[in-house]
């Protein structure tokens, strides 16, 4: 059985974001149970309660970690049921919680070869000892066993190209912020058994045709629900990018993620890398109330499936 646990839901920064003091982040911080804090963005998965891997490692990774009991240590004085990472990309919150996983424990890093050139040279990763921490290249369109400790995991992951962008601080003098096609990856996360599949895209900023064909009929998504509309941190007066120019699709307007899903046949869908000013993360908010008559989850740390 294929499970995931959502070990974060929010966009970079978190939510309430540490320096963030919108109506909604004041909200979370005085215990309002309406509007539940979340970490940034990550999923764990398994398919035999045994072997888990971590879909991004967000810098608020030790954390989650400690919340989430099916990570904690088992056997003798060190030890880890966490036997390999995934990285989509190269952003900042994907890659800064690798750090947090340098005390010598053995595990696989799978990426794409632009994100494992990031992380060799940048010295800093070293503190991934080699002889522990096996870097392999991640292939599009095809399927990679992910190996358990002690044999196969019975997970494959396959990588695919979305629409997106290189990371902010890849940007150099004269970038084209054009969304193109491979900029970011999404995963396919299959268990081999039941031939049970989920789909991560937590960064995209269209909904290409050949994105369109791989979602049809999916039995589970989690999909990109960085910002509610594209122009929602320039009109909050907290930024001056919009989602698209950052990489991501809104979640309303007619090119937005509840339209492109609209024929899609997706059994469920649910929202993550939430940004802190989207209101969707205000569970009696008019836009929550939207997105759920749609047919959408909101993400929350701890959230639970089993496929």
């Amino acid at each position: 059985m294929l499970h995931a646990i959502v070990l974060g839901a929010a966009a970079g920064g978190g939510f309430p974001q540490w320096n963030a003091n919108t109506p909604a982040c004041r909200r979370a911080r005085a215990g309002d149970p309406g509007v539940k804090p979340r970490s940034q963005a990550s999923l764990a998965v398994s398919a035999n309660e045994r072997d888990w891997f971590v879909l991004n490692a967000s810098p608020d990774l030790r954390q989650q970690i400690e919340s989430t009991p099916a990570l904690h240590p088992r056997e003798g004085l060190r030890s880890s049921p966490i036997a390999g990472v995934v990285v989509t990309g190269g952003d900042v919150d994907a890659i800064a919680g690798l750090l947090h996983l340098r005390e010598r424990h053995r595990f696989a890093l799978h990426a794409p070869a632009a994100v494992l050139k990031v992380l060799a040279e940048n010295s800093i990763f070293g503190v991934l000892a080699r002889d522990c921490v096996e870097r392999r290249e991640l292939p599009l369109e095809r399927p990679t066993a992910l190996a358990g400790a002690a044999g196969p995991s019975g997970l494959e992951v396959e990588a695919f190209p979305v629409p997106g962008k290189v990371p902010l601080y890849l940007e150099r003098e004269g970038f084209d912020p054009t969304p193109r096609e491979g900029e970011a990856i999404g995963l396919a996360v299959i268990d081999v058994e039941s031939g049970n599949r989920l789909h991560f895209v937590p960064g995209c900023a269209a909904m290409s045709d050949s994105l369109h064909r791989r979602l049809v009929g999916s039995a589970l998504v989690f999909f990109d629900g960085t910002l509610w509309d594209d122009d929602e941190m320039i009109r909050l007066g907290v930024g001056a990018k919009t989602g698209r120019r950052m990489g991501h699709m809104s979640i309303a307007g007619p090119d937005g993620v509840i339209a492109a899903f609209a024929g899609l046949a997706v059994r469920r869908r649910i929202l993550i890398h939430i940004n802190n000013t989207n209101p969707v993360l205000i569970e009696d908010s008019p836009e929550r109330r939207e997105a759920e008559a749609a047919g959408w989850e909101i993400a929350f740390d701890g959230m639970e499936v089993r496929l």
